[in-house]
This record gives structure tokens, sequence and C-alpha cells, in this order.
């Protein structure tokens, strides 16, 4: 998706019945780049806080706490949008090694960036223990596969979402030929029945392993595929013609509800917390989904503007929030290893703000220093293997216009 190129028309619906190799990709949702932000703020703002115990996160900022801890499953937004992207802007008879081509221009340069930081700070200065073979599997994205890696999250911790996300790249040509061969209220019935049984294999999990391993299967990229689906299989009934009245703020107000009762759990549903445990990932992943369609349906409309989330500002922070994402944890972690965690209480919340400021700072010259430059040096350079011998100006002009706020 294009998030500052020129402004263009959103794409007319499509009349239901028509033949998907005829539909057009869908238009630019500029929202769509700001939300991606707020995605990532509350990644970090769960990373900062931590979950509140001793030696969790920099400091417990009590004014968000215990509220933040939800913030880790701005991931499964993450890979919710990713599938909504790809299918949204996905023109049929692309071949797959072009869409690899791009997906590797994409996320490799500041991945690489990100976790030879990561690796200098925290591994060679402060001393975290790993091995040789943990340090590979991060920086070639498969740690998610490998269960006995030192640490658990080896390498730029927040990586291994990359590692999923290059598992769903992997699949999304075959994917998305699949889907473009079934019918609208079968491929959503498809989609639904994936993340009831996401929902049904975590909540066996919770209560049949350890919780060392239950967490492992769950970070798995096969697990998280249900979501990856909910957004492909979105995106798709949205270009044939779909368009639910669905506004923002009934989900925000949803999102807000659940959040309460999630962080709550342990003291409103007793045992029963087990279940909500089970089930948030593909409940946050039904109101992601929520979000991205409101978003859509509302530019698609034609009646409004897209509001504050397209303003320059939030699209502006929506392009560095990969780099943001990428950063913002070693940050924390060299906080921690310099000056030890925080005390709780109101400097907390200062030390919070700052941080942030910091992260996104250094995320703007990530993007606009390595990111996007290397990011059109390689969409600009595929080779004949790639292209098949066709028309390189053609491939150039496919790639080189595409700009968004991190991988899709």
């Amino acid at each position: 998706m294009s998030a500052l190129a020129p402004a263009s028309a959103s794409p007319v619906p499509a009349p239901p019945g028509t033949p998907p190799d005829t539909l057009a990709p869908g238009g630019r949702v500029d929202a769509l780049t700001g939300l991606r932000f707020l995605a990532a703020l509350a990644v970090f703002a769960h990373h900062f806080t931590g979950l509140g115990g001793p030696g969790s996160g920099v400091a417990r900022v009590p004014a968000f706490f215990p509220y933040t801890t939800m913030g880790v499953h701005g991931v499964g937004f993450f890979f919710v949008l990713s599938g909504f992207l790809l299918a949204w802007g996905y023109r049929p008879g692309t071949s797959a090694r072009l869409f690899y081509w791009r997906r590797a221009g994409r996320i490799w340069p500041a991945h690489l960036a990100a976790s030879l930081l990561a690796l200098v700070l925290l591994f060679w200065w402060g001393g975290r223990a790993t091995d040789a073979f943990s340090v590979l599997a991060s920086v070639l994205l498969v740690q998610t596969w490998f269960p006995g890696v030192t640490p658990t999250l080896p390498g730029n911790s927040v990586a291994w979402t990359l590692s999923v996300e290059l598992f769903f790249y992997a699949l999304f040509p075959l994917l998305v030929r699949g889907a473009l061969a079934l019918r609208t209220r079968t491929l959503l019935a498809v989609s639904a029945g994936s993340l009831a049984v996401m929902a049904a294999v975590n909540l066996w999990l919770l209560t049949h392993l350890s919780g060392a391993a239950a967490e492992w299967v769950m970070r798995h990229p096969l697990a998280r595929l249900p979501e990856f689906g909910l957004g492909l299989a979105v995106a798709l009934a949205l270009r044939r013609g779909l368009r639910p009245a669905l506004r923002a703020w009934p989900v925000v107000v949803a999102l807000a509800a659940y959040t309460v009762a999630y962080t709550r759990r342990a003291e409103w549903a007793g045992e029963g917390a087990v279940v909500l445990e089970a089930t948030v990932r593909p409940v946050v992943a039904v109101l992601a989904v929520g979000l991205v369609v409101a978003c859509v349906v509302r530019v698609t409309g034609g009646t409004r503007g897209e509001g504050w989330l397209a303003s320059p500002v939030m699209v502006r922070l929506g392009l560095w929030s990969y780099a943001f994402y990428l950063l913002h944890q070693t940050l924390n972690y060299a906080i921690t290893d310099r000056w030890g965690h925080q005390p709780a209480g109101g400097v907390a919340l200062f030390t919070m703000i700052g941080t942030a400021v910091v992260a996104t700072a250094l995320a703007g010259a990530l993007y606009h220093g390595l990111e996007e430059p290397a990011r059109r040096w390689w969409a600009a350079r595929p080779p004949r293997w790639v292209t098949g011998g066709g028309d390189l100006r053609r491939v150039r002009a496919l790639f080189l216009p595409h700009r968004s706020g991190g991988p899709s």
C-alpha cells in the first residue's frame, strides 16, 4: 500500500459475482498506515511496563498498568493487517518470484541493521547468554521453528514476528490463489472456522503443557496462520463488493472493554481465566479486522475523509513503525542493562515517554537512512531469473511506487 504517493481514487466496489481474476487491486487507505503506528506503540508500552513483577520491563507505570499488558497482542494486529494488505493489493498473474523478491527487499535491510545493533548492545557489551546457532536462526528468521534457542527470543527479540511473517510470505502465492477460487461466503466461513480451531488448540495447550511449551507452540508460524488468513479473506471479500455498515468507534469501545476484562481475568474470572487466555488471539484478530474494515469502508464510501489517522503526522509515523518496532525493545533492554529496572511511580511515566520519543527518532533515521533507500534500490534491480526475462521497466513500475509503514 502506498502511503505517501499522490492521492488516487478509491476503487468502485465490484458487483457480487465478478470473476476474481478481473478484480482491480484495492486503493490506498492511509488510515491503515497511521493505525500501524498505534499498534507498534501498544507493543512498546507492554514491553516497557512488562508484567509488573520484579525485573519485568523498564518500569511499571501505574497510570497505564495493567492495561498495557494487552499490548503484547498488538502483534496479532500486524498479522491480520499483513494478510489484508497483501490480498488488498494483489494483482492476479503476479509471479511468486517477483513477490518473494519484493518481500526480501522490504524486510531484510532494516532487520539486519536492527539485529546487528541488538547483538552488539545486548550480547557483546551486555553479556547476555546466547549461542551461534540461536544467533544464526534469528538472523535468518527461522527462530520460531526451534524450541531450544537461547534465549527464548534470540538476537533482536521482537524479530520472532518476522519469522512468522516469513512463513506467511512463503505461503501467500498459494493461499491467495486458493482463496480466489472460493465463494466469498465459503472463504469467510473457512476463516471463522480456523479461528475457532485456534482457540480450541490454545485451550488444550494451556491446560496440558507447561507454560513455556505452550507459549512456544502459540508463537509458532502455523499457530498464527488463522490471523493472517482472516485478513486475507476479508480483503478479498471487500474487493468483491462486500461493504458492511461498520464504524470504528464501536470497535474501539469493544476493544477497550475487552482489554479491561482480559487484564483483570485472574480476579474476575477465577479458574475461567484460562478461557480468556486461550481466546485472546482470535478475539483480537476479529477486533483488528473490524478496525481495518471500518477504515476501508470510510474511504470507499466516498462521503468522508480518512480522519486523523491519515494526517501527515500519523502517516509519517506509520511509515516509521516497522523500524520503531525493530528498535524499541533493544532500547528498553539497554536501559535496564545500564541503569537497572526503574521504580514504579510518576517518574516512570516520563521515562516511558522519553524512551518512546528516542525510539521514534531512531526509527525515522533508520527508515530514511537505510530501510526505504535499500528497498527502492533492491526493487529496481531484480535479476533475470526473477523477471523471467520480462520488461524491466514494467517490473520497476510495479515495485517502486510501493511505500508502506512496515512489512505487510
